[in-house]
């Protein structure tokens, strides 16, 4: 039985419906999640490993010209999060767009949306517990100690954490985006009197000769800045955590507007900005993959414990991201698990409302991750970076395309629409959609490490398909019990 008859039969008995959850793996979670839970969630999801460590090789790759890439792969982000958040305000729930591929792609599109999630976030597990092994090794104390038993202690930490309950959750996400907030507009400040004052960073004058004098805007060209794009987009990736804590939110309707509409100038304060100011103290050249460039500043303009303090606050933004992940994860993986597309384990919940069955299968994947950090420390972290950009991407897209669904439908009169709307519709999704798949292509002309990424893409296609044949019974026989409650 297909969910569209679900969808048609509780249509037509509204009045039992009414009794259900729209979405079963909605039941049994709690609303504790405040306002200004939310609102800081929307901000740490802005603000994580892709800025704090990941810039740091984009601008020694891109140059200047890197804030123009996340000006432009900001701007898609909003539309993607603009759309979700429509999407939420007609239907909220936990298991946020996984829940709305079922009701307007199908069960084969939850699946995939699910997955392929799964895939982003457990793969950028991998990248947060890297990146927390190379921020830790920048004090001198644990530089011998492994890359690996460094990620895997953090990943015990942020387990036994998270699964205590989603108000904890929540409060530590609200203290570590107040961190991470607090100390890039700190950053910003120390950078505008740097430049104001031209105080020497690392010998040299800040302001705009850093730039005209190391080959301009566009150091190494254009190609370089092409290919950084999937890289920021996965720094962008955490945007959609909005729409999964709508479902344990109890006014997402006065709570959900707000966080998104606010997401735009973060995005162009955060990033843009500070990628600007970096760019204007230092030359593109100075920076490294393996440090993060606000050390690399703080630690050349000569300020005792600068860069000690500045590793510190890093460390909390990937911890934070790693936290997020886990969050997500439960929830979507037991949505699809209470739809019969996930495994029946990752739909058990504890005492405290925390669905701990899809939070331990990811970070089972995470532990291959400390295994990636034994085998390969200076590449892991650029290996699962480009393999969690498939996974966003992926998901982005599948919003997009829900969203077109839904005003179809919603220009039928089958659904309506909330006053918070994507503006420009059909042509914003199509746009978006066109350009992340671009992005995706873009990786192509990575030989080293983007082209091999690519060339994984016929591996999941296929391990999705026979994942599909191996749960599609299951998945109908759910449909169909779901529906026989709807009717009685």
């Amino acid at each position: 039985m297909s969910k569209d008859a679900v969808n048609t039969a509780a249509a037509a008995s509204r009045s039992d419906a009414a009794q259900v959850p729209a979405d079963a793996g909605d039941a049994g979670y709690s609303k504790d999640l405040k306002a200004r839970h939310v609102n800081m969630i929307a901000i740490g999801g802005a603000i994580g490993t892709g800025l704090f460590l990941g810039a740091g090789g984009r601008l020694h790759n891109a140059g200047p010209a890197l804030a123009i890439a996340y000006l432009v792969c900001g701007v898609f982000a909003f539309f993607v999060v603009k759309a979700l958040g429509e999407l939420v305000l007609y239907r909220p729930s936990s298991g946020s767009f996984v829940s709305y591929a079922r009701e307007f792609l199908g069960e084969k599109g939850a699946y995939v949306a699910g997955w392929m999630y799964f895939l982003n976030w457990s793969t950028t597990g991998i990248a947060d517990i890297t990146a927390i092994a190379l921020y830790t090794h920048y004090w001198s104390l644990f530089t011998d100690i492994p890359q690996w038993v460094l990620a895997l202690a953090a990943l015990a930490v942020v387990l036994a954490v998270n699964l205590i309950s989603v108000k904890i959750f929540g409060e530590m996400e609200f203290w570590f985006s107040i961190i991470k907030v607090a100390t890039l507009v700190g950053f910003m400040f120390i950078g505008i009197f740097l430049l104001a004052t031209q105080h020497k960073v690392g010998g040299q004058t800040p302001g705009m000769s850093v730039i005209t004098e190391n080959g301009g805007v566009f150091p190494h060209g254009m190609m370089p800045v092409v290919l950084v794009m999937q890289g920021v987009i996965f720094a962008y990736a955490a945007l959609e955590l909005v729409g999964v804590a709508a479902g344990e939110t109890a006014e997402p309707e006065k709570v959900v507007p707000r966080a998104v509409n606010s997401i735009m100038w973060r995005v162009g304060l955060f990033y843009v900005g500070s990628v600007v100011l970096l760019a204007l103290l230092l030359p593109g050249s100075v920076y490294s993959a393996d440090q993060s460039p606000f050390v690399t500043v703080l630690s050349k303009i000569g300020i005792p414990a600068a860069g000690d303090v500045m590793n510190l606050v890093v460390l909390t933004a990937a911890m934070s991201s790693l936290n997020s992940g886990l969050y997500s994860t439960g929830r979507i993986l037991r949505s699809m698990a209470m739809a019969g597309s996930a495994p029946k384990f990752t739909a058990r919940m504890n005492r405290s409302q925390v669905p701990y069955g899809g939070i331990l299968l990811t970070c089972a994947v995470c532990v291959l991750g400390v295994g990636l950090n034994y085998l390969v420390p200076a590449q892991a972290f650029e290996i699962v970076l480009n393999v969690a950009s498939l996974g966003i991407i992926s998901t982005w897209v599948i919003i997009m395309i829900c969203h077109l669904v839904f005003v179809r439908r919603a220009k039928a009169g089958l659904v309506e629409r909330p006053s918070f709307r994507l503006p420009g519709s059909p042509v914003t999704e199509i746009a978006t959609v066109v350009f992340l798949l671009a992005c995706l292509g873009m990786m192509w002309n990575d030989p080293e490490v983007g082209r091999r990424t690519l060339l994984l893409v016929p591996l999941i296609a296929a391990m999705l398909v026979a994942g599909w044949f191996g749960v599609r019974r299951r998945v109908s026989a759910t449909a169909d019990q779901e529906l026989s409650q709807l009717t009685k």
